[in-house]
């Protein structure tokens, strides 16, 4: 798995939007319970390109990419440095999602454990996010990899119930030799 950063502050290549698109429309199972797009079945480059725009422009806001070792977008992961409730200390993985169609064939696990090892690797001890509390699917996902619930409550966007879950990460010392749990691309980070 390759991991890519979109480089915040600059526009989003149509490509990119494109192949957000397909993941999205791919996905339609989640966004028919998340009320995240008002049809599901008709997810829209141009929808795409507006909220994923929204998210990016967010404080603290970082869009990572999976691809396999073709080039093909596997994944993506949005994360918050901050939530923004200053009593909240830790980052947030605020979507993490795989392909549908390559669903229950080990990458979200291994996507998330890269988010993760990210999230350390910058000197980060927890991280936490929110599941949809019609979505146990999600939640039995995230609670296998270790996510334990400490609160439930309403998310800031669409004001749905959900339950929050927090994993610690581990303190193990990190060798800045070693290599990355997840393999660099022999090309830029940063999506120009």
């Amino acid at each position: 798995m390759l991991l890519e950063t979109v480089a915040p502050g600059r526009p989003l290549p149509t490509d990119l939007i494109t192949e957000v698109t397909a993941l999205y429309s791919a996905n339609r199972e989640f966004f028919a319970l998340s009320g995240d797009f008002p049809d599901p079945d008709r997810i829209t480059a141009e929808q795409v390109s507006a909220a994923l725009t929204e998210d990016v422009e967010s404080p603290g806001a970082e869009l990572l990419l999976a691809r396999d070792a073709d080039g093909r977008l596997l994944g993506l992961a949005l994360t918050l440095a901050h939530h923004p409730d200053p009593a909240d200390p830790d980052p947030w993985i605020g979507l993490l999602m795989v392909d549908a169609r390559r669903h229950r064939s080990g990458h979200g696990r291994e996507f998330a454990r890269a988010v993760e090892e990210r999230l350390r690797r910058g000197g980060r001890t927890a991280v936490r996010l929110a599941v949809l509390e019609n979505n146990p699917k999600g939640l039995a996902f995230w609670t296998a990899l270790g996510y334990e619930e400490i609160a439930r409550r309403r998310d800031l966007q669409l004001d749905r119930p959900c339950r929050v879950l927090r994993k610690p990460l581990a303190n193990t010392a990190v060798d800045a030799d070693a290599p990355s749990p997840v393999k660099s691309p022999n090309r830029p980070t940063a999506v120009d």
